[in-house]
């Protein structure tokens, strides 16, 4: 079973989520921090903001979770943060622990892949003079804050 975590507190560590999966039978750990970047684009980015439908997420996340299972004979620990999370702070750690190195960086990176373009987690990027919602390459701009109109 997949430990699935969606919070608006911030994420502590990948050590404590790795620290889930311990089992005597798995020769390998790989874990992926994400972190707010603070440039895009030749943009400053000031925030992320992260909204969801948690029942949906956490399903498919469980989801994503079982198929790298079936797939790699792996197990996995996911945390996506939620809400406003700043420049340097984790918004995504994922960690998956399997018997050999080759199947847990294989899942691993997958399951970061195929989060970012199956589970109904949306991020607005708040940089200066504006935000935009992010899906995929594309991004939805939204207008400019009165704060910021001349």
């Amino acid at each position: 079973m997949a430990a699935i975590f969606l919070s608006d507190d911030p994420i502590q560590s990948v050590d404590e989520l790795g620290a889930l999966l311990s089992d005597p039978e798995a020769g390998a750990l790989v874990t992926f921090s994400g972190t707010v970047r603070g440039s895009t684009k030749g943009r400053r980015v000031t925030h992320l903001e992260y909204e969801t439908y948690r029942p949906l997420a956490e399903k498919q996340l469980a989801l994503l979770a079982e198929e790298a299972r079936a797939r790699w004979g792996v197990t996995c620990a996911i945390a996506h943060r939620l809400g406003k999370v700043a420049v340097g702070e984790l918004s995504i750690t994922i960690a998956v622990a399997s018997a050999h190195r080759a199947e847990a960086f294989e899942a691993c990176r997958w399951l970061m892949d195929s989060l970012k373009t199956t589970v109904p987690i949306w991020k607005k990027e708040h940089f200066d003079g504006g935000a935009q919602w992010i899906e995929g390459s594309d991004a939805v701009p939204s207008p400019p804050s009165p704060t910021h109109l001349s």
